[in-house]
C-alpha cells in the first residue's frame, strides 16, 4: 500500500472519529436538557433491544404511564400528572437512550467495514476496540444511574451522575485525540517548549475537572442557590461551606460547598488558559491558543448566566456544550503542540 493511500485511509478514519465525537457532544447536551427538564426517570424499564420502540398507541402509552405512576417520582413529585404531560418529559429521555444506540451503530459498523477492507492500521485494533467497549459499559452505567432514582427517593446519586458524564466526557476526549490522530499525523513534534507542553496537559485536565464539578453541581442542584456574581449572596466564602460532619462529605453533597468549588475551578481554568494563550505567543509555531481563550471566554459567560438566570433550560444546556467546547479547543492546542501535521507526502507541517 502507498503512501497516497495510507493518507487518505487516514483522513477516512479521522472523519468518521470527528463525525462520531460530534454525536458524543450532542448526546452529552441530550443528557443535559434531560436533566434540565426533569426527564430522566420517565422511562422506568430498561430495555436495550426493543427499547428503541416507542408507544404506538394510546393503549401502550397507557401500558407506560401506569409503570410510571408507580415509580416514586410520580408519587412523591409528579402526582396528578396528565398523560400529555408525561409525554413531554418521556420523549426527551428515550430520545437520549435512542441517540446512545446511535451512536453505538455509526460506531461499530463504519469499524467492521474499516477492518474488512484493511484500512486500519495495525496498532490502532486495540484502541479502537476499546473505545466500542466504553461505549458499551456509558450504556449500563446510564441505567445504574437512572436506577438509583427509582427506589424509594425520587433523586439521582450525584456521584453516579457524574460518573456516567465523566465516561461521556472521557469518550469524546478519546474519540477526537484519536481523530486528530489521523487527520494531523501522530509522529511527535519537538517544536514546543517543555513548559507549553506541561501547560496544556494542565488546562486540558482542569477543564475535565471542572466539568465533573458541574456534574457534582447538577447532582446536587446547587446552581439553583446563591445566583449571585462575583460573590455568593454577598459573601466570597459561604456560610455553610463546612456545614457537614465529617467534612468530606461537604465536598461532595453541600450544595453550597459544591458551587464554590465550582466557582473556584472556573478561577483556576480562567487563569490556565490565559496562561496558556501568554506562553504560546513564546512559540516558534502557530499554536492556535486564541481559540481556547476565546472559547473560555463564552463558557465563563454562559456560566455566570446561566447563574445568575437560575439555570433555564437554554442557559443550563448552553454551559454544558461550551464545557465540551472548551475541553475540545484544550486537546485541539495540547495535540498541536505535541504531534506535527502532515501533507499528501507525509511532509510536516503545522496548518490543520
Amino acid at each position: 500500500m502507498n503512501q497516497n493511500s495510507d493518507y487518505r485511509h487516514a483522513h477516512v478514519l479521522g472523519w468518521w472519529l470527528l463525525f462520531c465525537a460530534a454525536t458524543v457532544f450532542v448526546m452529552v447536551v441530550v443528557g443535559g436538557v434531560t436533566r434540565l427538564t426533569q426527564s430522566g426517570l420517565s422511562m422506568v424499564e430498561w430495555a436495550p433491544i426493543m427499547g428503541i420502540i416507542p408507544p404506538l398507541n394510546e393503549t401502550e402509552w397507557m401500558a407506560v404511564f401506569e409503570k410510571y405512576r408507580l415509580s416514586p417520582e410520580y408519587l412523591k413529585i409528579n402526582a396528578g400528572m396528565s398523560l400529555d404531560e408525561f409525554k413531554s418529559i418521556f420523549y426527551w429521555e428515550y430520545g437520549h437512550r435512542v441517540l446512545g444506540r446511535v451512536i453505538g451503530l455509526i460506531y461499530l459498523l463504519p469499524l467492521l467495514y474499516f477492518l474488512a477492507r484493511g484500512m486500519v492500521p495495525r496498532g490502532w485494533y486495540g484502541r479502537l476496540a476499546a473505545l466500542f467497549i466504553l461505549g458499551g459499559l456509558q450504556g449500563l452505567l446510564g441505567w445504574y444511574m437512572v436506577k438509583s432514582g427509582l427506589v424509594d427517593v425520587p433523586h439521582v446519586s450525584q456521584y453516579r451522575l457524574t460518573a456516567h458524564l465523566g465516561l461521556a466526557i472521557v469518550i469524546f476526549a478519546t474519540m477526537l485525540w484519536y481523530a486528530m490522530d489521523f487527520l494531523r499525523g501522530e509522529r511527535l513534534a519537538t517544536h514546543s517548549s517543555a513548559g507549553f507542553l506541561r501547560l496544556t496537559a494542565w488546562s486540558a485536565g482542569i477543564v475535565f475537572l471542572m466539568m465533573l464539578s458541574g456534574g457534582f453541581v447538577a447532582g446536587t442542584k446547587a446552581g439553583f442557590i446563591m445566583n449571585t456574581f462575583p460573590t455568593m449572596n454577598g459573601q466570597w466564602i459561604p456560610q455553610g461551606v463546612a456545614a457537614m460532619q465529617p467534612f468530606w462529605h461537604n465536598l461532595f453533597e453541600n450544595p453550597v460547598t459544591v458551587q464554590f468549588i465550582h466557582r473556584c475551578l472556573a478561577v483556576v481554568v480562567v487563569l490556565s488558559v490565559v496562561a496558556c494563550f501568554w506562553y504560546s505567543l513564546r512559540q516558534t509555531f502557530v499554536t492556535r491558543a486564541w481559540l481556547l481563550l476565546g472559547v473560555m471566554i463564552l463558557q465563563v459567560t454562559l456560566g455566570i448566566t446561566a447563574l445568575v438566570m437560575r439555570v433555564p433550560v437554554w442557559a443550563g444546556a448552553a454551559h454544558q456544550a461550551g464545557a465540551v467546547a472548551l475541553l475540545a479547543a484544550a486537546l485541539y492546542v495540547a495535540h498541536r503542540a505535541r504531534k506535527r501535521g502532515v501533507d499528501l507526502n507525509f511532509a510536516a507541517v503545522d496548518q490543520v
